[in-house]
């Protein structure tokens, strides 16, 4: 069922295509060619490189360095086991009190 508006119905409702309309088909065409020519191109044909940046490659060197060093300083660990048995580890009660109210500070604001 068509209504018209005015006397104006389907067929008279902008019959001509605008420049976008135009420009939207061609491009599409364009896609739809492309689309067609891609599968028959292998992976290697086409020719695919990556070149990673200087700061990619620095960061690529630091995580292998971070990968291969041990996560626990053993020798610490055990310095601190030994001055904790023989009474010697002191603990600054000052310090230890602002690293809390720092940590604190930062995941609370």
């Amino acid at each position: 069922m068509t209504v018209g508006f005015n006397g104006i119905g389907n067929s008279q409702v902008n019959p001509q295509k605008t420049s976008a309309d135009q420009a939207q088909n061609t491009k599409s065409g364009n896609q739809s060619a492309a689309a067609e020519q891609a599968p028959r191109q292998t992976p290697a044909a086409r020719g695919e490189n990556v070149n990673l940046s200087q700061q990619a490659k620095e960061l690529k060197q630091i995580g292998q360095k971070l990968e291969s060093s041990p996560e626990v300083d053993d020798s610490r660990v055990e310095q601190i086991r030994a001055a904790l048995a023989d009474g010697s580890y002191k603990v600054d009660a000052e310090k230890l009190a602002q690293k809390m109210l720092e940590m604190d500070k930062s995941i609370f604001g």
